[in-house]
């Protein structure tokens, strides 16, 4: 992992989350060893909003459930850092390093993700699909999707990573 300011590039962004199907990142990390670019990371914590946003430092929020903020924020980011890490870590020998960081953000995941592009200037925004089943399809529903948001309401190329595992196979 690296510091937020990258050498060189812009870099390219991609929309993470805990237990996501690992094609998101597999993806990302492939194609950001293709392009020689770096990888910023972000999860978005919907159960926190901004209260202020000021781009030459970071995004302050407060918990929508105060309670549970810290410790599971950190643990969170943990296993976050180490899915990325490991996501790194597999890529092919003689791919090339890539470079990567971690942002957690709050709010709507969409416009989090879509205002963090902006500020990094990323030539891409990577998300992957919702995963399959009836609480995932009412959530999207009523929430929207994030990469059809995306890619309405900005101008950044938005890559909808599809979950690979066929339809009639239980995920593991």
């Amino acid at each position: 992992m690296t510091s937020e300011r990258f050498s060189g590039t812009a870099p390219l962004l991609v929309g993470i989350m805990p237990r996501q199907h690992p094609e998101v990142l597999q993806t990302a990390t492939s194609l950001a060893a293709r392009l020689g670019t770096p990888l910023l990371c972000a999860y978005v914590d919907e159960a926190s909003y901004l209260v202020e946003w000021d781009p030459a430092r970071s995004a302050h929020r407060l918990s929508l459930h105060p309670d549970a903020d810290d410790t599971e924020i950190r643990t969170l980011t943990t296993e976050l850092k180490t899915a990325v890490q490991a996501a790194v870590d597999e890529l092919p020998s003689g791919s090339g390093r890539v470079e990567w960081t971690l942002r957690t953000l709050s709010g709507d995941p969409a416009r989090a993700l879509g205002r963090l592009a902006a500020e990094a200037n990323a030539p891409m925004i990577i998300v992957g699909t919702s995963e399959r089943g009836f609480s995932h399809r009412l959530a999207e529903a009523l929430n929207g999707s994030v990469g059809a948001w995306l890619s309405h309401h900005q101008s950044r190329p938005v890559l909808v990573v599809p979950y690979r595992m066929p339809a009639h196979e239980d995920r593991p």
